[in-house]
């Protein structure tokens, strides 16, 4: 399987986990400036976006390793941009969360690692 199937599939994975918690669906893939989101959903007043990370097997970095200081940063950049470009001025949401997902494909089994508020700092 190539590394953008890959993907693919655990953005599926991803999307079937939030949906299964209450979540609709907003965007995959949205393109906000120079960044890709991968997963934009909203449960109530709640927009989270959701971050998926999946590594084939031998990796030596896990898929919650992956997500790097400079990802973390990207990511900020973005989220901060779809507030301002999307979000800000609709009455139905008041807050933004960033989510990390991990996806592990072992044969036919879909393993999905979900971390809320990821990008918070640890207290």
């Amino acid at each position: 399987m190539s590394p953008h199937e890959l993907g693919r599939r655990a953005e599926l994975a991803v999307a079937d986990y939030l949906f299964a918690c209450g979540f609709g669906l907003l965007a995959q893939n949205l393109r906000v400036g120079p960044f890709e989101l991968d997963i934009v959903a909203q449960r109530g007043p709640l927009v989270v976006v959701a971050e998926v990370r999946t590594r084939g097997p031998g990796s030596f970095v896990g898929p919650f390793e992956s997500v790097t200081w400079r990802k973390r940063a990207r990511l900020r950049a973005a989220v901060d941009r779809l507030w301002r470009q999307r979000l800000a001025r609709r009455t139905d949401v008041e807050r933004l969360r960033v989510d990390v997902a991990a996806v592990t494909f072992r044969g036919r089994q879909t393993l999905v690692e979900y971390v809320e508020d990821a990008l918070r700092p640890s207290a």
